[in-house]
């Protein structure tokens, strides 16, 4: 089994930074990469940030700039700058893993932390 945990949400104003961190642990083998993605109320989940094993990050166009997604060994961050109201979400960890040299890669997920951004 895989384990998923995120830190780091809470209620900022406008302009305001956060950190998220999320521990992955358990049955990991070959990871391929981890980020972060992000759901609003009434709106499709959508990618936030990731990185893969040789950190090469990639940006969803509207966080290029603010947030900053890094990791070491098992954890990822995300630093969020900058905040606005439109980011408040819950932020999920995902990690792209296959456990064995035998199995196809896939995603698992961490149970989100709520982001909110006050104006």
């Amino acid at each position: 089994q895989v384990q998923l945990v995120e830190s780091g949400g809470g209620l900022v104003q406008t302009g305001g930074s956060l950190r998220l961190s999320c521990e992955a642990s358990g049955s990991i083998v070959q990871i391929n990469t981890m980020g972060w993605y992000r759901q609003a109320p009434g709106k499709q989940r959508e990618l936030v940030a990731k990185i893969t094993q040789g950190h090469q990050a990639s940006y969803a166009d509207s966080m290029k700039g603010r947030f900053t997604i890094s990791r070491d060994s098992r954890n990822v961050y995300l630093q969020m700058n900058s905040l606005e109201p439109d980011d408040t979400a819950v932020y999920l960890c995902n990690l792209n893993q296959r456990p064995n040299v035998l199995s196809s890669y896939r995603d698992y997920w961490g149970q989100g932390t709520q982001v909110t951004v006050s104006s």
